[in-house]
């Protein structure tokens, strides 16, 4: 007890804080996501995510092996469809020869040890906006899941390592696994956003893609009859367990920071390697507050960063990928 016991003794310099710290980032944590569009020669910011980019696939070939001699070993890909060739079906998202299938050989053209994990969901490619097929005001769920099963075969036809289905469809996975298995691609895997809410930090990343839901007559303003309504805890967990089960390799959060306490709930109930996705949200709210000078950018990014390794997090997707590895050297 104090006196005898004082916990400031091991607070007293840099040298045993470090020898001391429990957490640490690496370069190894991080999960990089790319956007995509048609082109040559782009590299566009979004403007709702300062010193983010869409990349053609000449420059992504470029940023991809920049990636790599930086330490980071693992990209998730995201394709900016044009609209004109979005339909209900999502039918260009089978395209072999579409934006997304062309990007994943892109990658590993450039740099073959690169892993490759791939968005699978229908929103980018859907004329309404929405991760399934829309029919009479309701998003179907078993035939949206038929149309991913066959996504993510295509995926790994053009060289994806894993698929990352997005949607929140029920019985994906296992339709997922088994058209792999159908198809030959025992290895490929899957990585499974288990415990995705219907959060309100989504919208940049939705800019970057053209990809908000459409609000017209008969059809779902928003996502929430297939993302998790943000009260719910037990929910994750249940919805976690089912993915693991139907052959999630690894299972994911998302958002981050509003759901840490989620993160370290699936991190101790589940045996499989937990992502969390620190949102375009969370991203752009750290820019525009360090912009007007309001927090330390830097300061504030490690934090957030650490406080989601802390939590549970295995694997960290993270637009701050690039900036944290030059700065944790």
């Amino acid at each position: 007890m104090y006196p005898l016991i004082r916990n400031r003794r091991l607070r007293q310099n840099d040298s045993i804080r470090r020898l001391v710290r429990e957490t640490y980032l690496n370069p190894n944590d991080f999960l990089v996501p790319l956007f995509v569009v048609e082109g040559k020669n782009i590299k566009e910011e979004i403007a709702s995510m300062p010193n983010y980019y869409r990349y053609s696939l000449d420059i992504l070939a470029k940023e991809v092996k920049e990636l790599w001699n930086m330490g980071l070993c693992s990209v998730l890909l995201f394709a900016k469809v044009p609209d004109h060739l979005k339909d209900n079906e999502g039918t260009e998202a089978l395209n072999a020869n579409g934006l997304m299938q062309r990007a994943i050989k892109t990658v590993k053209d450039a740099c073959p040890e690169m892993y490759v994990m791939t968005d699978v969901a229908m929103d980018p490619y859907s004329s309404y906006g929405h991760d399934g097929i829309v029919a009479e005001g309701k998003i179907l769920n078993d035939e949206t899941t038929d149309i991913l099963a066959q996504m993510s075969v295509s995926h790994a036809q053009a060289g994806a390592d894993m698929v990352a289905p997005s949607d929140m469809m029920d019985g994906r996975i296992l339709a997922i696994r088994e058209a792999l298995e159908d198809e030959g691609f025992t290895d490929t895997g899957i990585m499974s956003y288990s415990a995705k809410y219907a959060s309100a930090f989504y919208g940049p990343f939705r800019d970057a893609l053209d990809s908000a839901p459409v609000a017209i007559k008969d059809v779902p303003k928003d996502k929430q009859t297939y993302q998790m309504d943000p009260a719910n805890r037990k929910e994750a967990i249940k919805e976690t367990e089912m993915d693991i089960d139907e052959g999630a390799d690894i299972v994911m959060v998302k958002p981050g920071l509003c759901y840490l306490d989620i993160v370290r709930d699936i991190k101790n109930a589940v045996e499989v390697p937990v992502a969390v996705y620190q949102v375009s949200g969370e991203y752009a709210m750290l820019k525009a507050a360090s912009q007007k000078g309001w927090l330390n950018h830097d300061a504030v990014m490690l934090e957030q960063l650490t406080a989601i390794k802390r939590a549970g997090a295995d694997i960290i997707a993270s637009y701050f990928a690039k900036d944290a590895v030059k700065l944790l050297g």
